[in-house]
């Protein structure tokens, strides 16, 4: 689907630790920039976090460094909390399931009510087109996934 955009992209992890353990690391978004690769810096506004808290993010890929804003959706410890980006209405979680080595943690970025129309013409303009940004997404989740399983593992 190179032209169109993907509705749901989505990574999972097995990580030998359990949930509580790992709910720790991810409920914790000022510590992102640790394991995103896109993500330079966040600021929380509000604590405890829960469905409400806004969030400004500072990104940066290559030598494109912009800002979002995003509020919690959802949230459930320690299961799941998502977040809506104010800029093209995404929504991007964390899920935990337990499972048989521990936990199995998912990243998902979704787009419900679909994608803003000036945002889908920054992605062609800047990232090489949707294809190509989307390819960038997973291969950042990817990488954020595994930085969160060498984290609880240690």
């Amino acid at each position: 689907m190179p032209d169109e955009i993907e509705t749901l992209i989505e990574e999972s992890i097995e990580i030998d630790a359990p949930p509580e353990k790992v709910w720790a690391l991810v409920s914790d978004p000022s510590r992102m920039s640790a394991w995103s690769p896109a993500v330079l810096k966040t600021f929380v506004r509000g604590r405890p976090l829960g469905v409400g808290t806004v969030m400004i993010n500072i990104n940066r890929v290559g030598p494109r460094v912009w800002p979002t804003t995003s509020t919690i959706v959802r949230f459930s410890e320690p299961a799941e909390w998502a977040q809506r980006m104010r800029e093209n209405r995404t929504v991007w979680s964390f899920t935990l399931e337990p499972s048989a080595t521990g936990t199995t943690l998912t990243q998902r970025r979704e787009t419900p009510n679909g994608v803003l129309p000036a945002a889908t013409t920054l992605m062609k303009i800047f990232f090489g087109g949707l294809g190509s940004f989307q390819g960038q997404l997973r291969t950042g989740m990817q990488q954020t996934l595994r930085a969160i399983k060498a984290a609880a593992e240690s």
